[in-house]
């Protein structure tokens, strides 16, 4: 029987990984772990990030980087020039390989696959578009950097998406492939009483009895529509209300200018980001609704989160990301502007039992463990690793 030193291992490879905490991190986080308490040989590769150090029970291959100029804390990695890392990787057996993005670790993940005979997964997670888009403002480039992107997924032997409409994004870049859709999970659960959950959670916080609570969580971007949120916010001066953001990113301190200006400064309070996930459930489990109006996220963890802890969404009505939620039954729509966020806002409030209703229908539609998503995952892969030994 092979030990885990010697067996060949499942690689789990992606750009991002904690201390940076998006949802792809997250989801290879669980990965990792979920295969790992299977007893699954596996392994992350992902960029350096300066003094951090890795505690994770399975390895994590680390190569050279340097901050990603205007997304902090993001990294370009730059894994052909880490010779020490070259050699580790080089002579570290694989059976499968699996690329949560299309950049520096992407490059090293095809690579391997082809040295060593092995299939590649690929899952799309994000749109690519609008962070070219940002980052170069050049037509002509962002479609090169796109094509580029789409040459990667081509040349994977399963190409996933963590939900079905993810496929219209994919497919409007050129990719005209095969799709498998794999959904995503969360490690929060309810386990509890709900109302003894929330009550505590509140209680915590000092949240006083009866304040409506709102939460935001993920990047303090503006491709995830943020700005709509201040805006409807400084649509109800005349209710009470608290609102939490939580996360990082370009625009935070933007957004605490927004604050300012619209005199929001005693309802809203930003809390920067927060990697305890028991703190993150905390706040989860206190709010009544997650405001979620963003455009650009695929398949956002923080909706499945939330709905793990009762709170339901509001989404913007036929955005990628309300695929999974159905108006008034598990979460909430609405269109894209202000006022109308502002007032479904004010019209639920008049209504907690609809929320509560929602919460509840959430829970039980939209939340599944990592543990059952990983066996699915697990199956996946030994269907690919037995299939690709019979082309050999």
């Amino acid at each position: 029987m092979e030990t885990h030193a010697t067996a060949k291992m499942i690689g789990l490879f992606n750009d991002s990984y904690p201390p940076i905490m998006d949802g792809v991190a997250l989801t290879v986080q669980n990965y990792a772990y979920w295969l790992h308490r299977k007893n699954q040989p596996v392994c992350v590769v992902t960029p350096k990030t300066p003094e951090y150090v890795d505690e994770a029970t399975y390895p994590v291959y680390r190569y050279a980087s340097l901050p990603l100029l205007g997304r902090k804390p993001y990294r370009l990695g730059l894994p052909y020039v880490d010779i020490p890392f070259q050699k580790t990787i080089k002579r570290t057996p694989f059976k499968l390989i699996h690329a949560h993005c299309p950049f520096s670790s992407a490059r090293v993940a095809l690579g391997l696959a082809k040295q060593q005979h092995i299939p590649l997964v690929a899952t799309f997670h994000s749109k690519f578009r609008d962070d070219f888009k940002r980052a170069v403002n050049n037509k002509q480039i962002t479609q090169w950097m796109l094509n580029d992107v789409i040459r990667f997924f081509e040349a994977a032997d399963e190409v996933w998406i963590p939900q079905a409409s993810v496929e219209d994004t994919i497919r409007e870049y050129g990719y005209k492939g095969k799709l498998e859709v794999v959904n995503n999970g969360t490690d929060f659960s309810a386990d509890e009483n709900i109302d003894g959950l929330k009550q505590q959670a509140r209680t915590a916080l000092h949240i006083p009895a009866g304040m409506p609570v709102f939460l935001f969580v993920g990047q303090h971007i503006w491709e995830k529509n943020t700005r709509l949120i201040m805006e409807a916010l400084a649509l109800m001066s005349a209710v009470p209300f608290k609102m939490f953001f939580i996360g990082t990113g370009y625009a935070a301190k933007e957004l605490q200018q927004l604050a300012i200006q619209h005199d929001l400064q005693s309802k809203v309070e930003f809390l920067g980001l927060i990697t305890d996930r028991k703190r993150l459930q905390q706040y989860y489990t206190a709010a009544d609704l997650l405001l979620f109006p963003s455009l650009y996220d695929n398949a956002p963890l923080v909706v499945r989160e939330a709905s793990a802890m009762h709170t339901p969404a509001i989404l913007v009505k036929d955005s990628t990301a309300a695929e999974i939620v159905t108006d008034n039954y598990n979460g909430f729509l609405t269109e894209n502007a202000s006022d109308s966020l502002a007032q479904r806002i004010q019209t639920l409030l008049k209504t907690p039992e609809v929320i509560k209703e929602a919460g509840e229908n959430a829970s039980k539609t939209i939340a599944r463990s990592w543990n059952d998503i990983t066996e699915e995952v697990l199956s996946r892969y030994s269907f690919l690793i037995k299939k690709h030994g019979n082309k050999m």
